[in-house]
């Protein structure tokens, strides 16, 4: 495919198109070089939300890919301090990059601290503006999430023959463990509350439940959501033992968010989930931990093709019957069919019919597949916190 700008460019691209995504099957689309200089390679994805893309830039899941985002207007608001969603601060960011229609604007917003473009720069996130966002986006909806590079070059000179071969040769998130690279290095304890209009974050106090949350990739308001709703966090690295965790006496376990295929982090995590299933406490898993769950309790999950990423996801509740709007991020799913007797499907995706949440019939033990912490998105997720503390609070004595 001839290299050239993507069509229609807006007006204010006749500035030198300083960068490129190359696609593994050789296309290239040409584009505004914004944020870090350099190239990464990931997975091409996109996103559907219209608001919150500091929380989706840094939300550890997306490690190893280069995302989309479908609405046009990303960087109108800033970036804060406060809307970080890496729990792991020592990390370098885990997107790769990031695929804008327009230019980033000055910031309006009162919270903003930051410009957008300064801040991909500090955080090593290369940006390409000027795409054609829609007609990128159906070209992943109808042929799946194709493997890229994006490159930042202010000369405007690449290496395309160099880049095609990097994108052609990565081998692409089937199989991948990226839980190393996001996952905290130690345990710590967390105590802060959601986000309140006016006030900001509080502080959970005298917290009656103590939980341990495991970190594949842990975003920070799954553990506001936790404190508020009545819970002690004790946070541990991916790799904890399920006896040192069950040393801590806790009430309950986490089993968190995070990026990569979860048959690959199961190797090491599965082992010590099962364990943890047959101790008799309450478990909640959160996306990778839905999935890792799965594998532990004898499903099987495989690779979609464009994956589900985005904040307008309608969802069933068959324990309600009520259908929630959640918001989700993942590139893998639980094959329902292989769900083992005693397991039940819980929760189903009314976009395409994939698994969504599971419980097992004769343990306090439940996943689901969405971020019910939102973050960015609908709060009509926020009873599942609710759920997992009501079943600490039956098996807690007293």
């Amino acid at each position: 495919m001839t290299t050239t700008p993507s069509d229609p460019l807006p007006p204010w691209a006749d500035t030198p198109l300083t960068a490129r995504l190359v696609l593994a099957d050789g296309s290239v689309i040409a584009g505004v070089g914004l944020g870090a200089t350099g190239t990464a390679v990931g997975e091409v994805c996109f996103n559907t939300a219209m608001t919150g893309y500091q929380e989706i830039l840094t939300d550890p899941s997306y490690a190893g890919q280069i995302i989309t985002f479908t609405f046009p207007h990303i960087g109108n608001v800033g970036v804060n301090n406060e809307d970080t969603e890496t729990s792991n601060l020592a990390a370098r960011s885990g997107v790769r990059g990031c695929v804008l229609r327009a230019p980033i604007t000055g910031p309006s917003n009162y919270r903003a601290a930051e410009h957008l473009d300064r801040w991909l720069k500090q955080r090593g996130i290369i940006a390409i503006a000027g795409v054609d966002t829609r007609a990128l986006t159906a070209r992943i909806r109808e042929q799946g999430m194709p493997n890229g590079v994006i490159a930042h070059e202010p000369s405007g000179k690449f290496d395309l023959d160099k880049l095609k071969a990097e994108a052609a040769a990565w081998p692409g998130l089937d199989g991948m463990d990226l839980v190393p690279e996001v996952t905290s290095g130690q345990s710590y304890t967390w105590d802060e509350t959601r986000w309140v209009w006016g006030k900001g974050y509080g502080r959970a106090e005298n917290a009656p439940f103590h939980v341990v949350a495991i970190d594949y990739g842990l975003k920070r308001n799954i553990l506001r959501c936790l404190a508020s709703a009545g819970c002690k966090v004790t946070v541990v690295p991916a790799t904890t033992r399920a006896e040192d965790i069950l040393e801590r006496r806790p009430d309950g376990v986490f089993l968190s968010n995070g990026p990569g295929d979860p048959a690959a982090t199961g190797k090491y995590a599965v082992p010590e989930i099962k364990k943890l299933v047959a101790s008799g406490l309450p478990v909640f898993g959160i996306c990778l931990g839905h999935q890792m769950l799965a594998l532990a309790l004898g499903a099987r999950t495989h690779k979609m093709r464009q994956g589900h990423h985005g904040a307008n996801h309608p969802v069933k509740d068959f324990t309600t019957e009520k259908v929630e709007i959640t918001s989700m991020n993942h590139g893998f799913t639980v094959d329902r069919s292989t769900l083992p007797a005693g397991v039940e499907e819980t929760h189903v995706s009314l976009f395409d019919g994939t698994n969504c949440g599971l419980q097992v019939k004769d343990k306090p033990v439940f996943s689901v597949q969405y971020h019910p912490e939102a973050s960015p998105g609908p709060q009509d997720s926020h009873y599942l916190f609710e759920r997992f503390v009501d079943l600490m609070r039956r098996r807690k004595p007293g």
